[in-house]
């Protein structure tokens, strides 16, 4: 006699639909290793070596700042790693030094290069350099860390007040969504465009002051289909069944109807996400983002569009910033399979 087949729980089923998906399966995992490589940007690309062992004793340039006397140079202003006289010192004798895979940081300029800037890929620079002479690679593997981080901190802000709005909306209705409603309708006319350019005339452009502004208008899209599902969702026996049984409307919200409305929450994840990246890149070219020293791919794409023969800039940037959003809508799009119930 066969042994009975053992039920499935509806998220272990979800998660079998999310891997059946192959194509979201694994942009999941190239989009995380990615991304986890970034977030040790620093150990991968920087300008001063992970340690340095000279005449007897090691240091940790990564953590401190050494002055240049240190290693016999002549002055006490912070070293420079890529100084040859430097680099020719550090590998005399029994000195060694270990340097990161890219020998840069995302504001370093090589004052050392063979090409004048901007300079075209070589094996100084895999990437090439851009106008300014920092390296592209690098440049690119620090903005996309900030692009990705803008982008998660954007979208859990969103999430989070859009939740809030819409469950209570959806769950009292009434007065107070027709109120929430009238309130959304009035907020969602402010030209959002207009209101940045006239922050960035008062204030000195920030990634905190763009993250404040666009969490103002982020979380309206999501509280409309949050709304929906409360509002379907109120109306069933197991809320009837809960408010029977005297328990609080915080308490059904939170035990019963939430768990119950987060299917297109968690399916939209992927794409807020995306849309939040966009959106970043999209005020950095037109100035109107981070300050022009920070790493952005908005940046580069900028630089890009100013030196037309400079391709390596657009090309890379362009490259980077596509894969980025493709493998965030392959994902999205197999949240979406996963949570359709319909599918076996």
């Amino acid at each position: 006699m066969a042994p009975p087949r053992r039920s499935l729980s509806p998220g272990r089923r979800a998660w079998l639909r999310f891997r059946a998906n192959r194509r979201g399966y694994w942009s999941l995992w190239i989009f995380a290793v990615v991304f986890g490589l970034s977030l040790a940007a620093e150990v991968l690309s920087n300008d001063r070596p992970l340690v340095v062992h000279y005449e007897g004793s090691t240091y940790w340039p990564l953590v401190r700042q050494y002055p240049e006397t240190t290693f016999g140079g002549d002055f006490r202003t912070a070293t420079d790693y890529l100084d040859p006289f430097i680099r020719e010192r550090l590998s005399q004798g029994a000195n060694w030094a270990i340097y990161p895979p890219n020998p840069y940081r995302f504001d370093t300029i090589n004052y050392f290069a063979p090409s004048p800037n901007p300079a075209p890929p070589s094996r100084v620079n895999l990437l090439g350099t851009d106008d300014q002479g920092r390296d592209v690679l690098a440049r690119l593997l620090y903005g996309f860390r900030i692009s990705v981080l803008f982008g998660l901190a954007l979208t859990a802000i969103g999430v989070a007040v859009g939740i809030v709005a819409g469950a209570v909306q959806g769950y009292f209705g009434g007065r107070i969504d027709l109120a929430f409603q009238r309130l959304i309708e009035v907020w969602g006319s402010i030209p959002e465009l207009y209101l940045l350019l006239i922050l960035a005339s008062l204030f000195e452009p920030s990634i905190w002051i763009l993250l404040a502004i666009l969490s103002l208008f982020g979380w309206m899209g999501l509280s409309d289909y949050v709304r929906a599902e409360f509002l379907r969702n109120r109306q069933l026996e197991y809320v009837t069944a809960a408010r029977a049984l005297g328990l609080s409307s915080l308490q059904i919200i939170g035990r019963h109807v939430l768990p119950n409305s987060l299917t297109p929450v968690i399916a939209f994840l992927p794409f807020r996400m995306s849309a939040a990246i966009v959106a970043l890149t999209s005020l950095d070219f037109l100035g109107l983002g981070v300050p022009s020293s920070t790493p952005s791919l908005g940046e580069l794409l900028a630089q890009g569009k100013a030196n037309l023969d400079a391709w390596w800039i657009s090309l890379g940037t362009f490259a980077v910033l596509v894969g980025t959003l493709m493998l965030l809508i392959f994902v999205g799009e197999a949240l979406r399979d996963a949570l359709d119930t319909r599918k076996g």
